[in-house]
């Protein structure tokens, strides 16, 4: 059983030509079929079909039902729903289950989507290829032996894989977008503050924000226009008016628009393969009436420092929770308090987080805070300042998603640095607080999909849905 969109999907489900019992059965066992590809951390078989049933049932009552009737979809595990497992990939959540949904989630239920299970994901958020996880790596559905890309891994590889037609993700610095271009789905990160991080385990709590990963740009609207809005519980969420997402993109035109191109987006050490897809696509931009803009970005080349200083900042605070004391792992090798303290937090988390969470503390130490942390901000607001700028003069810009494709399961392990240059071209997004989206954009000379990469001014999330659209729908013909 596949359908191409949510819209056919629930089209079929409101006829009553199918049920959702039988949909969800279908996704359960195709999951089931594929464990060992260990996408899903926790499956919801219970939960999820007795939903279905439920929702059946109220259909058959003439019930009035929700704009997400149906809609199949994997949550990532570090979003709260309540009376599930919540590890965040980590041994140090060990047996800890959530008390609250998020609230995401609790919209999500409120218009009757059913949730298949919690997926696999780098241990809280902390990696580019899903392997830093307590529960092993996922593999890439194009290639087994290659990485899905992360944080938000097996939210990619749920949805590419058809285990999900829809997934929550979370993005720091390219976590649901890195992953889409790996997995040739779509990757949405909004403006910061268009969803609530309510429910949601903080990494760098002034940069994270829930995304959607999908098949195709409509159904990641339809998701968004539920999600967003402001939230009493987190006051960093925006009163910015939700608008209807499908109608803004029915009235994208390429005609006229200016689509900004950094020249700091395509260096020498680009792969070509990935350059050429992306150019490919940019050129059929150019075809449908869209003018394409040289731009430049010079300080592109400090987003990697100076994200990895603040969200390590915010990571080490965020995480001082964790301790043992209170819920998930406690170790019993240990005579007193702070050796419990000390022994839990070493052994319960991995070694890229505790790799993190220590260039953090120092980033933050006596000496060192003006040093590091205060310029790492002042870079922030430069960023902020060269983006509004290059938006005042193009529409969106556009660039690769990655500088390179999927790579090899165990190849970047040992150099974290190579690690962190997967997210070069996304973090410049997140600096900002800008919406972004990756989209396909075809596949190398290899067979391994590559991702292109659209960046807006603050609540354009309609208009880069839009020309999304266009970007899949001009490689469909």
């Amino acid at each position: 059983m596949y359908f191409s969109s949510y819209q056919n999907l629930r089209k079929r489900l409101l006829s009553r030509e199918i049920s959702c019992e039988t949909v969800v059965l279908d996704y359960l066992e195709r999951i089931r079929k594929n464990h060992e590809r260990n996408v899903y951390i926790t499956v919801f078989n219970d939960q999820a079909l007795q939903r279905a049933k439920e929702l059946d049932r109220k259909l058959e009552a003439g019930e009035q039902p929700g704009r997400l009737f149906g809609l199949p979809m994997a949550v990532k595990d570090n979003l709260s729903v309540k009376d599930a497992s919540l590890t965040c990939a980590s041994k140090i959540l060990e047996g800890y289950t959530a008390v609250y949904n998020a609230t995401a989630v609790e919209r999500l239920l409120k218009e009757d989507a059913v949730f298949l299970g919690k997926v696999n994901m780098d241990e809280f958020a902390m990696g580019s290829s899903n392997e830093n996880s307590a529960f092993g790596p996922v593999p890439n559905p194009y290639d087994d032996s290659r990485v899905p890309g992360g944080s938000s891994g097996g939210s990619a590889a749920a949805v590419a894989g058809d285990l999900a037609m829809v997934a929550l993700g979370s993005d720091t610095g390219g976590s649901v977008r890195q992953p889409a271009g790996f997995c040739n789905v779509v990757g949405l990160k909004p403006t910061y503050g268009r969803i609530s991080r309510y429910g949601l385990v903080a990494f760098g709590s002034s940069f994270d924000q829930i995304g959607i990963l999908s098949r195709n740009c409509d159904d990641a609207a339809l998701v968004l226009g539920v999600i967003a809005g402001k939230d009493a519980a987190d006051t960093t969420s925006s009163q910015h008016v939700v608008p209807d997402y499908l109608s803004e993109m029915g009235s994208v035109s390429l005609k006229g628009m200016k689509i900004g191109v950094p020249e700091e987006y395509f260096p020498e050490t680009l792969d070509p393969g990935v350059a050429l897809a992306v150019r490919n696509r940019l050129e059929e931009l150019r075809d449908a009436g869209a003018e394409l803009v040289d731009i430049a970005l010079p300080e592109s080349d400090h987003a990697i420092a100076a994200y990895y200083i603040l969200t390590t900042a915010e990571a080490s605070s965020n995480l001082a929770r964790f301790d043992g004391a209170r819920y998930g792992y406690r170790s019993g090798d240990a005579s007193d308090l702070s050796g419990m303290y000390v022994n839990s937090r070493s052994e319960g988390f991995g070694g890229e987080v505790k790799r993190r969470i220590m260039l953090g503390t120092y980033v933050l130490s006596a000496g060192y805070y003006d040093t590091y942390y205060k310029k790492a901000q002042q870079v922030r607001r430069v960023f902020l300042d060269r983006y509004k700028e290059a938006l005042a003069k193009v529409d969106v810009i556009a660039g690769p998603t990655s500088p390179f494709p999927p790579f090899g399961i165990g190849d970047k392990m040992d150099e974290p640095l190579e690690m962190y240059l997967a997210d070069v071209f996304t973090v410049p997004a997140s600096i900002a607080g800008l919406p972004a989206l990756s989209v396909p954009a075809g596949f190398d000379r290899s067979g391994l999909p590559v991702g292109l990469q659209l960046i807006g001014d603050f609540f354009d999330e309609g208009k880069l849905l839009g020309i999304a659209r266009e970007i899949q729908r001009s490689q469909e013909e």
